[in-house]
C-alpha cells in the first residue's frame, strides 16, 4: 500500500493524443513528511503518519511541538495515517512521483456541507402529485407500521446532510507534474476547493470500464517474458525428380 496527502485545486480538462477530451481534478501534493512510523509490535498496526503544509507554531500545542521536533520538521497543518505503508523512516520526504500516470487510487475527503435539507434531496425520495387537489408534495410519507407504537430507528428523515468522509474509489492518475507538485486524477472528487484529500493505492484493481489498451499495457508490464528454447536443425533430404506425364489431346466439343 502506498499513499499521499494533498489539497484539492479544481477541476478543468485535458487532452488525449488520440483526441479524447478528458476532465480531471488537479490535486497540490506538496512534499510530505513522514512523522512516524508504526510497528504491529508497538502499536499493534502497520502503518506511517504523514503531514503536510506549514502551519504557525503558536497554533500548535507542546506535545505536537514534541512530535514534530523528532521527525526535524516544521509544524504541519494536515496530519493523517495511511495504513500498511511500510519502507520509509522518520523524517523522511514523499513527492508526488510516489504515483505513476496510468495507475488508480482511491480519494478520500470531507464532502461539502449542504446544512439542513428535506427527505427529497437528502435521500432522493420521490415528491407527491402537484395537482387534483392533493396536499402532499415534498413530505416525508409513511413513518412506518403502527404497531411499534414509535418510529423505528434507521428511517430515512431530514436533517443535516454532507460534511462526511467520502471515498471514490477506481479514479486513473491522468499525469503529474513533479515541477509543479500537481496531479491530475480524472473525475470528480469529494469536497470543495481548497479541501485536504488522501490519496491511496486503490484496493480493488482495474476499474471493469478502463480503456482496453490501458489494460492490456498493464497486463503486459506484469506478464513475464516467455523463454525461447532453440531445437536441433531438422535436416531435409532432397526428393528425386518426377516426370511429368505426356500431355493427350483433348476430346473434341461436341456442337449441339
Amino acid at each position: 500500500m502506498k499513499g499521499i496527502l494533498g489539497r484539492k485545486i479544481g477541476m478543468t480538462q485535458v487532452f488525449a493524443t488520440d483526441g479524447r477530451l478528458i476532465p480531471v481534478t488537479v490535486v497540490e501534493v506538496q512534499p510530505n513528511v513522514v512523522l512516524q512510523v508504526l510497528s504491529k509490535e508497538k502499536n499493534g498496526y502497520q502503518a506511517l503518519q504523514l503531514a503536510v503544509e506549514d502551519k504557525r507554531i503558536n497554533l500548535v500545542s507542546k506535545p505536537d511541538q514534541g512530535q514534530f521536533k523528532k521527525a526535524n520538521t516544521t509544524p504541519k497543518r494536515f496530519v493523517k495515517e495511511i495504513r500498511n505503508m511500510d519502507g520509509y523512516n522518520s523524517g523522511d520526504i514523499i513527492k508526488a512521483d510516489i504515483f505513476t500516470a496510468g495507475e488508480f487510487v482511491d480519494v478520500t475527503g470531507t464532502s461539502k456541507g449542504k446544512g439542513f435539507t428535506g427527505s427529497i434531496k437528502r435521500h432522493n425520495y420521490s415528491r407527491g402529485p402537484m395537482g387534483h387537489g392533493s396536499g402532499y408534495h415534498r413530505g416525508v410519507g409513511s413513518m412506518g407500521p403502527i404497531a411499534p407504537n414509535r418510529i423505528l430507528k434507521s428511517k430515512k428523515m431530514p436533517g443535516h446532510m454532507g460534511a462526511e468522509k467520502v471515498t471514490i474509489q477506481n479514479l486513473e492518475v491522468v499525469a503529474i507534474d513533479t515541477v509543479k507538485n500537481a496531479l491530475l486524477v480524472k473525475g470528480s472528487i469529494p469536497g470543495p476547493n481548497k479541501q485536504f484529500v488522501v490519496i491511496k493505492e486503490t484496493i480493488k484493481g482495474l476499474n471493469p470500464k478502463t480503456p482496453t489498451e490501458l489494460i492490456k499495457r498493464t497486463v503486459e508490464s506484469k506478464t513475464p517474458e516467455p523463454e525461447i528454447k532453440t531445437e536441433k536443425p531438422v535436416e531435409v533430404v532432397a526428393e528425386t525428380p518426377v516426370e511429368a506425364a505426356p500431355a493427350t489431346d483433348a476430346p473434341a466439343s461436341v456442337e449441339e
